[in-house]
């Protein structure tokens, strides 16, 4: 059973960028303004090995999403979870599926990110486990 409350579902289907928090070293908070999808159960965010979210991910795998409806800012969910998986499997495919939903187009190397990235960019999904989600009083 997902955490996430029906009515605001289509915050993490829709093409809405999300801020993604992760923790520096220092343990001061880190913000990243990313695309993201939904499974059902996890919130699905996609990164390449050795941004420092990634690190950041790799060291403290607590984390939390926020998104704000862009057409009506009083409505918000906050997703505080923990990554409770980095994988590659999948993960070109996903980002191809996110760069149709948030761009229009079917391959992100060559229309987003150059294609010479596609060689020296290894691409991970973050699987997130909602431990606490928060939404605005609507």
């Amino acid at each position: 059973m997902s955490m996430i409350p029906e009515r605001y579902k289509y915050l993490l289907d829709d093409p809405v960028t999300v801020s993604f928090t992760t923790m520096l070293p220092n343990g001061q908070p880190q913000s990243t303004p990313v695309w993201c999808s939904f499974d059902g159960t996890h919130v699905l965010i996609n990164s390449a090995v050795g941004r420092r979210k990634d690190k950041n991910v790799r060291l403290n795998p607590k984390v939390t999403v926020l998104v704000i409806d862009p057409a009506d800012d009083r409505r918000w969910i906050e997703i505080r979870g923990e990554v409770e998986e980095i994988t590659e499997a999948g993960a070109v495919d996903h980002i191809n599926k996110l760069s149709q939903v948030y761009r229009g187009v079917d391959e992100y190397f060559g229309n987003v990110a150059p294609e010479s990235a596609r060689s020296t960019m290894t691409r991970v999904i973050y699987k997130i486990k909602p431990l606490k989600v928060t939404t605005s009083v609507d």
